[in-house]
């Protein structure tokens, strides 16, 4: 098998309008971000209580040709799996983020290293 189809469930919501914006540390970010799951999935948060989340969402982005760059945490090159960088074949997001609210089809989570309006592939309570 050489193609995969991924379809979004929803799309994040934070302050980061353009790269430059985005930080490449959230743990420096008091910001919160809001998951919009679209209608069509939302029975799926039925029962959800995690305190902390994993997301997996779409860096639409970022450059999928890389397969070395320069860590900007210490300035040294490393191979993308040997990091968190965006910039990789398959740009797959994860972060661990604690779910603060619910309200719905609505999500309050910690802060998140995305541009507004990425799209969510999945939530899984951390466990």
């Amino acid at each position: 098998m050489t193609d995969i189809t991924l379809k979004p469930i929803g799309r994040i919501h934070t302050p980061w309008k353009s790269l430059q914006e985005c930080p490449h540390n959230v743990l420096q970010s008091e910001q919160t971000a809001t998951i919009e799951v679209f209608p069509e999935y939302a029975a799926g948060l039925t029962a959800l209580q995690a305190k902390q989340i994993d997301l997996l969402y779409w860096f639409d982005q970022a450059p999928r040709d890389l397969l070395e760059s320069v860590n900007p945490h210490d300035r040294q090159r490393k191979g993308v799996f040997a990091m968190r960088s965006p910039h990789r074949p398959n740009p797959i997001a994860l972060s661990r983020v604690p779910l603060l609210a619910i309200d719905g089809n609505t999500l309050t989570v910690g802060a998140l290293d995305c541009l507004n309006g990425t799209l969510l592939l999945d939530i899984k309570p951390a466990v």
